[in-house]
């Protein structure tokens, strides 16, 4: 065992701390942007979760296999393959990707696991025992992970504290970052109460006072060796209690994990997310690595840069091309200006400060997912398309147990787009779709919606046989915000009984107050609507009507309102006031009420109907109606006229002439008369309207 590697590792000798301690590198700055978890506090302490072996973890527990048994798990794509080994069968030399016979071979009591698959023709995943034999038909299925991935990182969240001062980045299936700034910010302030102040002066640059302690005990955890120039019999600074604090909370993470749901996993734990990852991975199965501040050049030397976050593909082989190695310590030794000649400035400067340990990449509490797919590659291929369909119906069950991952049935994040691919010998045949937004997402929307697609490629003919289908969602957008349902606006229960209670003590007294009435719908055209025009006239009223309610049409009448109407009314009024009343109370209200009127009725209740009878077309309507009416006839005219100059007017019209628009008092009718008496040319596109006189 290296020394890096003890249980207990100390930072500095264990005796008294004497008088010349130097100061803290750090300033009560540093410790505010601590509090925010911003992303260039030198103090910030940034934690990697990677699961072991995470899909043979969980075939493991679902069989309920001893921990020491080894196990490995089968691949649907590559049925001679292994995608998941455990550590103890890797004790035996097992590799992913070798084949089962020789992984036979090298450990005889090796356990095979196939993973769950869709089967043709089911809406489920299961797990078949003949799946190994029917490669034809089955399809693999992910969901067992990715449900056990929801329970693992749901156990992460319950162990931290609640947000603000929680951070977690689900990075993968089996990945998750933690940014534990806050949460140690808020300890360090428990711990050390001499930092918990002001600044000396009020001044935010002014340091820290060194740390009180001088021993750090790491428990169980792999300390990173510390670089050339430093030692262990420095005093650590407040970024090595920071960390201290932080493999304490990943400590107790990793054990909640263990206890609750009987996984294992291995962590890192430095000042931001390139070296938490590489830490993690450094010492497995089942151990936590600190990264310290002092220690991450000689940290960073063991490794190749391929190996490093976002430095692998293809920018980690032009760098090898143009530079000849691969090493982080020979890469070392190039110079910022040539890494920027060769790579371009912003590349350039990127990988210099990388291989040297610098990333202030933020810990996202949601990484958007931006599509998501299902697709099979057929041996031997299908040829009709009902088969085509069975497999439709399994793509859109594995995306919308995905799509629940994204909220999609609360409404938080939906796809607006769906793609299907269909594959033919070499040709290639897409289609695409909108998911209609009026709709909720669920799975007979998607299916309906790729049937169709499929009926479309159908349709371009030379479609079977078919050696490839595949299906996404892309697009996504979240819901909208702040909507509420309609159930929002119903009022049930008790509410609704008192609601109605005092409808009826008081619904009749507001209904016969005076409201604006609505205003009738014009049916007519533009022209109607530009030409209204304002008439006096002193006609006087002759019987009682009532506005239709509905709006009705201008070529029809109003009906008149019966009076036994209004006498209905008040007799309901007048039950409802009394049914609840003794007869003495009856008597004693009856009185009350006469008491109020002129002529027997009641006055609060008496319908304000001013009415008016148009001698022109022999209907009546309101008195506040009366200019509304009178417009209509001008407009009729001028409609009648705009249409058939020469026609002869109705008799009951004949005493209208749209020379009156020039003596109405309207806005509209002194404007056109104006552009008649001056003359002005119409412009291109109109015409001029001709008036009798």
């Amino acid at each position: 065992m290296s020394p890096s590697s003890k249980a207990f590792q100390p930072s500095s000798p264990g005796s008294p701390i004497s008088g010349c301690r130097r100061k803290s590198r750090f300033t009560y700055k540093n410790l505010c942007q601590l509090a925010l978890s911003s992303s260039s506090c030198p103090l910030r302490i940034i934690a990697h979760i990677d699961l072991d072996a995470f899909y043979a973890q969980c075939e493991g527990v679902r069989l309920n296999l001893p921990v020491e048994q080894p196990l490995a798990v089968q691949p649907e794509q590559q049925w001679q393959g292994l995608i998941a080994i455990n550590y103890p069968a890797r004790k035996y030399g097992l590799t992913r990707h070798m084949s089962i016979m020789e992984a036979k071979k090298l450990c005889p009591n090796l356990t095979m696991q196939h993973v769950a698959t869709w089967r043709e023709g089911d809406e489920s995943w299961a797990y078949h025992q003949d799946a190994f034999a029917q490669i034809a038909t089955h399809k693999v299925s992910l969901d067992p992970y990715r449900l056990e991935s929801r329970r693992i990182l749901a156990c992460i969240k319950d162990v931290l504290p609640a947000p603000p001062l929680q951070r977690v980045e689900k990075a993968s299936i089996d990945e998750v970052f933690l940014d534990l700034s806050a949460q140690i910010h808020s300890i360090l302030l428990e711990r050390y109460p001499e930092i918990n102040g002001p600044p000396p002066y009020d001044d935010p640059t002014e340091y820290l006072p060194p740390p009180p302690i001088t021993v750090l005990d790491w428990n169980t955890d792999a300390l990173v060796d510390l670089d050339n120039t430093e030692t262990e019999d420095d005093d650590p600074d407040w970024d090595d209690i920071a960390m201290l604090i932080g493999s304490e909370i990943v400590r107790s993470v990793r054990t909640a994990i263990h206890e609750r749901l009987k996984y294992t996993c291995s962590a890192g734990i430095a000042k931001n997310k390139l070296l938490a990852k590489l830490g993690s991975a450094h010492k497995k199965p089942n151990q936590q690595t600190i990264v310290r501040n002092r220690a991450v050049q000689n940290f960073l030397r063991e490794f190749k840069f391929t190996k490093i976050r976002n430095l692998g593909g293809k920018l980690g082989e032009d760098v090898i091309s143009k530079f000849g190695t691969d090493q982080v310590t020979e890469l070392l030794a190039v110079p910022l200006e040539q890494l920027r000649s060769k790579l371009g400035d912003d590349t350039g400067s990127w990988v210099f400060e990388t291989i040297r340990g610098e990333d202030t990449s933020e810990v996202n509490s949601r990484t958007q997912i931006k599509s998501m797919l299902s697709a099979k590659s057929f041996r031997p291929f299908i040829n009709t398309g009902d088969q085509a369909l069975r497999w439709l119906r399994i793509f859109v069950a594995d995306i919308f147990s995905r799509l629940l991952e994204e909220g999609v049935l609360e409404n938080k994040r939906r796809p607006k787009t769906i793609n299907l691919h269909h594959r033919q010998g070499g040709q290639m045949r897409s289609r695409q779709a909108p998911i209609p937004t009026g709709r909720s997402v669920d799975e007979t929307l998607l299916f309906d919606i790729a049937k169709n697609l499929l009926g479309q490629i159908v349709l371009d003919g030379r479609v079977w046989p078919c050696s490839n289908l595949s299906l996404s969602v892309g697009g996504f957008e979240d819901g909208p915000a702040g909507n509420r349902g309609i159930g929002s606006f119903l009022v049930r229960g008790e509410e609704a009984k008192v609601m109605m209670a005092n409808v009826r003590d008081h619904g009749h007294e507001e209904h016969e107050e005076h409201h604006p009435e609505k205003r009738r719908k014009f049916q007519g055209g533009a022209l109607e609507r530009f030409l209204v025009s304002k008439q006096s006239k002193n006609e006087k009223p002759t019987r009682e009507m009532s506005l239709d309610e509905g709006g009705e049409d201008l070529e029809s009448s109003p009906s008149p309102l019966p009076s036994a109407i209004f006498f209905q009314e008040e007799s309901a009024y007048h039950k409802d006031r009394t049914e609840n009343l003794t007869p003495v109370q009856v008597q004693a209200q009856s009185k009350e009420d006469t008491s109020n009127f002129a002529d027997g009725r009641d006055l609060a209740i008496e319908p304000a109907i001013k009415p008016y009878f148009c001698d022109e077309c022999s209907k009546s309507t309101l008195l506040d109606s009366r200019q509304e009416h009178e417009d209509w006839h001008l407009a009729k005219i001028l409609q009648a006229e705009y249409e058939a100059p020469n026609s002869p007017r109705p008799a009951f019209l004949q005493k209208f002439k749209p020379a009156q628009i020039q003596r109405g008092p309207s806005t509209v009718g002194k404007k056109r008369t104006h552009q008649v008496q001056s003359g002005k040319q119409a412009e291109k596109g109109q015409s001029r309207l001709v008036f009798q006189s």
